[in-house]
């Protein structure tokens, strides 16, 4: 497993760290050319801040990293991008790109999104390791197994362990690196996705398309729960769709749904009969249904099976 240690901003540090009940973040790049490849899905991104303080003090588990535009970014994580307001957030990118932003400009940004994240108290910070430069920019991976990179994971394990047994129950990466009691390969799992990661990882596995249309005007796609997230009280990308937004709403309110067997799209009678039209919806009757290419992330059968049996208006 690899272990990443990018240069954190203290204020954005510092704001999720005073926050409670944080369940992602975006560990975000000013640049539009910026790009991630260090990590995959799973494995560990740690924050260590700025000179003078070369610590460690905190990380997450690595889910996706995307080029979104600021707007967007501000609207799926709000305070998780670690500013106050989207006004704050332009006027940080102005500052590292050291160029002003036009007022109807929306520019896209570098986007390391992270779930299950952590943030140390003061006496729990880790000392960067010995080989690791003062004056690195961006950061530096470790191979988890090996030299400093297994002294380092010994040293994040350990802090993970004090993690509150009820937080861990629900956090199935750290629950992983915590079982691994910092010996042997530690196990890749994927983490515990939150309301913002769901909609992006969604939106990015389904390539920005409308599972029933192929619409790909993002605005109007939504990341739609299969099984209800008031039932299963998680954010799965198998319990997830990429639907436009009206078929969104009656997708939620039971006038259409995927037959579980054919995994084409049904349509209420009751859309006519109630509203006394719907000709635009009927036109989609026995539509397929675009999936992801990765077999993983397809709609989970299960949860199919329950929408059409249990919320599907007949």
């Amino acid at each position: 497993m690899r272990l990443f240690i990018a240069v954190t901003d203290k204020h954005w540090f510092t704001l999720h760290a005073s926050s409670s009940g944080v369940e992602e973040v975006n560990f975000w790049r000013p640049s539009s050319a910026a790009s991630f490849k260090a990590l995959e899905q799973g494995e560990i991104l740690l924050f260590k801040l700025h000179s003078p303080d070369n610590f460690i003090a905190g990380g997450g588990f690595f889910t996706r990293f995307l080029q979104l535009s600021v707007n967007l970014a501000w609207e799926v994580f709000g305070e998780g991008n670690g500013v106050r307001s989207l006004n704050e957030m332009r006027e940080r990118i102005e500052h590292y790109r050291k160029s002003k932003i036009g007022p109807a400009e929306d520019p896209t940004i570098g986007c390391i999104m992270l779930a299950e994240p952590f943030f140390w108290p003061r006496d729990a910070w880790i000392p960067i390791p010995a080989d690791f430069s003062p004056h690195t920019q961006q950061g530096k991976g470790y191979d988890s197994e090996t030299g400093e990179g297994r002294k380092l994971w010994e040293a994040v394990s350990e802090r993970l362990r004090h993690v509150a047994p009820e937080k861990i129950e629900q956090s199935p990466a750290t629950m992983a690196a915590v079982e691994s009691k910092g010996y042997g390969k530690p196990q890749i799992i994927l983490p515990r996705l939150g309301q913002g990661l769901f909609r992006i990882v969604v939106t990015d596995i389904y390539d920005k398309r409308c599972a029933v249309t192929g619409e790909r005007t993002l605005p109007v796609l939504d990341a739609t729960h299969i099984k209800p997230f008031e039932i299963v009280q998680k954010h799965e990308v198998w319990n997830g769709l990429l639907m436009r937004s009206d078929l969104h709403r009656l997708f939620d309110r039971g006038y259409i749904s995927i037959d579980p067997s054919s995994r084409r799209l049904t349509v209420s009678k009751r859309i006519k009969d109630e509203f006394e039209n719907g000709k635009d919806y009927y036109k989609l009757e026995g539509s397929p249904i675009r999936e992801p290419n990765m077999p993983w992330a397809r709609p989970n059968s299960e949860n199919l099976e329950f929408h059409f049996n249990a919320v599907f208006r007949r």
